[in-house]
């Protein structure tokens, strides 16, 4: 009886996946960014997402375009009937709807725009009772999954290594040097968010604690800086996490050409066969000025397909002038296909695993 109930599935599933053009599936490992407070059925936004089934929609309050106007979040209202308006878009009800919401500096849903906005960042969790740690988390799940956030892009797993480190201990997003206590911390964090439906993304592999630089910015070398440990939060916690963020840290050891998010050796080699992690792996913001002041866009886009990422993020949010849409992507993965450079497999490798995640939903 079992066999029996596997091989529909399977067969259901392969038919849902035989109706998927390729242009869909590109569609899928796509985490876009936009600007607009509502996504009315004319949108460019939700245009989009109907003819291409876009994955993910990333949702930033700053506006990097006009200041004295908020991008994606404004009020509870808005930001509701917002992310209603993007399902709705979507074709099948389970958009990917992210967000940056660890505590401390990093949170996008502010006191200002009527959310609690007080949420502590990691350094100050650790001070907390287990109780206390646990409830704080839970009323964070719940906050976001009030107004239709279903994709938390936490926790930070890396590790508190390096006094000098601005991005990481300069803004408190540690847990702390040992790995086993980073891992427990983020192992509530992601409770608290199952909890409510929604899903989590550790980060940023393999490790962004013992860096200098800031990858938003440049270039970031960590070759000489950069050590074992910093992987064992993704070993404790590889069973448990939803998605997995990849850094653009370039580190010699690990890959003497690529960055972590562009490196095979890092993201297919290291993470899923040494460490064994078989779930969706997402880039860090691939405008990331890492990665766009030193490749170009179609060479990116090969590039972090072929290493093995399943989702990309463009989040059009770091340089106005700079903005991409998701069409040119989607055509410019086609041609990568269609010249070879990218094997067809890994878009339908990446498709599975994105339909798996949305299961969890």
């Amino acid at each position: 009886m079992k066999k029996i109930f596997l091989t529909v599935t399977v067969m259901a599933l392969t038919t849902l996946w035989a109706g998927t053009s390729l242009e869909q599936k590109i569609g899928q490992m796509l985490m876009v960014g936009f600007h607009g407070t509502s996504a009315e059925k004319g949108s460019r936004i939700c245009q989009d997402i109907r003819k291409y089934h876009i994955g993910a929609v990333i949702l930033f309050d700053y506006n990097p375009v006009n200041k004295s106007k908020p991008k994606n979040i404004a009020s509870r209202k808005q930001l509701k009937r917002l992310t209603s308006q993007l399902q709705k878009c979507s074709y099948d009800g389970k958009l990917l709807i992210a967000v940056d919401q660890e505590g401390g500096k990093v949170q996008r849903l502010k006191s200002k725009y009527g959310f609690f906005g007080k949420f502590p960042k990691a350094s100050s969790v650790i001070r907390m009772d287990q109780r206390h740690i646990r409830s704080t988390y839970l009323k964070m799940a719940k906050e976001l999954k009030s107004v239709g956030i279903n994709y938390d892009l936490a926790p930070v797993v890396d590790l508190d290594i390096n006094q000098k480190n601005h991005v990481i201990h300069g803004l408190g997003r540690s847990y702390g040097k040992d790995p086993k206590v980073v891992a427990r911390y983020a192992s509530t964090f992601i409770d608290a968010m199952h909890h409510y439906g929604v899903l989590t993304s550790l980060k940023h592999f393999p490790g962004h604690g013992s860096s200098v630089g800031d990858t938003h910015k440049g270039f970031v070398d960590v070759t000489n800086l950069w050590k074992k440990v910093e992987l064992e939060p993704y070993r404790l916690l590889n069973r448990k996490a939803d998605t997995v963020m990849v850094a653009h840290v370039f580190n010699k050891r690990l890959d003497a050409r690529y960055p972590a998010s562009l490196s095979g050796k890092t993201v297919n080699g290291l993470l899923r066969k040494k460490l064994g992690f078989n779930g969706v792996v997402i880039t860090d913001d691939l405008q990331m000025g890492a990665i766009s002041k030193k490749y170009g866009l179609r060479n990116t886009l090969k590039l972090a397909i072929n290493a093995g990422d399943d989702m990309l993020i463009f989040g059009n949010q770091l340089d106005p002038k700079h903005t991409v849409s998701t069409k040119k992507l989607v055509e410019t993965v086609k041609s990568l296909i269609k010249s070879g450079e990218v094997n067809e497999k890994s878009i339908e490798y990446a498709y599975r695993r994105i339909q798996r995640l949305k299961k969890k939903l």
